[in-house]
């Protein structure tokens, strides 16, 4: 094929490709922050990287067992530490990211107050059922347990839970009025109009809720690297912040 011929077939690739087209990523991300990534990464604009949301929990048993990931954002530093341990995921990576509150939630416009006292009569403080990410393994659901067991509210109230999935669902369970009481993040609230604050636990009542990222072994191309990193840009600071996350890194 004349040379004339080649380099005009190679232009008309190219534009078919498009200009500037990244290498497609795959990032799994905790479900508390499917509002802010979507919105950070829209599927419009952003067509090479792909979302997938869900308890860090399950993300993390997902990528042990052979799940094609390349960035992973935990809402737990155990998960984190678990797949680590393993050799799953590129250790030189790895940032905290993110911060987070644990909440008290209620539906909107049903709100009460709530003394976060060992001698408040949790038992009657509400009826029905309290919703929260599944204890055993949700991180979400093992904050609230170590709160409730550091208010000594553990024994009353495990009888009465509706353990979820993941935050989400359990938060979405409280809107409906399925649930009378959730326990969310603080980042819930802002993002779910059918909920209401009713108080912060101390970050004293459980272990530092964090957020880390970083690289699954063996996925450290330059696309995947290049989208770690935008997480820690002021454009990702700004929609963190506007969505209710502390931020730990220094901006880029």
């Amino acid at each position: 094929m004349p040379v004339a011929r080649i380099s005009a077939l190679a232009m008309i690739l190219v534009l078919i490709a498009g200009p500037g087209r990244s290498e497609p990523v795959t990032v799994f991300a905790a479900a508390s922050l499917s509002g802010a990534l979507s919105e950070f990464w829209p599927a419009h604009r952003h067509p090479d990287i792909s979302l997938s949301f869900a308890a860090s929990s399950v993300l993390a048993r997902q990528i042990e067992a052979g799940a094609p990931a390349d960035i992973y954002l935990s809402a737990s530093v155990a998960w984190m530490d678990y797949l680590l341990r393993r050799g799953h995921v590129d250790s030189t990576t790895r940032v905290d990211l993110l911060g987070n509150r644990l909440v008290v939630v209620a539906p909107q416009g049903e709100g009460f107050a709530l003394a976060l006292k060992a001698e408040t009569d949790i038992g009657n403080a509400f009826s029905g059922r309290l919703a929260l990410g599944d204890p055993d393994h949700v991180p979400a659901g093992i904050y609230a347990r170590q709160a409730l067991q550091a208010l000594g509210w553990w024994p009353v109230l495990r009888t009465r839970l509706a353990p979820a999935s993941d935050v989400r669902s359990a938060v979405a369970w409280v809107a409906r009025g399925e649930c009378a009481v959730g326990i969310a993040y603080a980042t819930d609230v802002i993002s779910s109009p059918g909920v209401q604050l009713v108080t912060t636990f101390p970050d004293s009542l459980h272990t530092a809720i964090r957020y880390p990222a970083a690289i699954i072994a063996g996925r450290a191309t330059a696309a995947s690297r290049q989208r770690l990193d935008t997480l820690g840009s002021v454009a990702a600071r700004t929609v963190f912040r506007r969505h209710g996350f502390t931020l730990l890194t220094a901006p880029e």
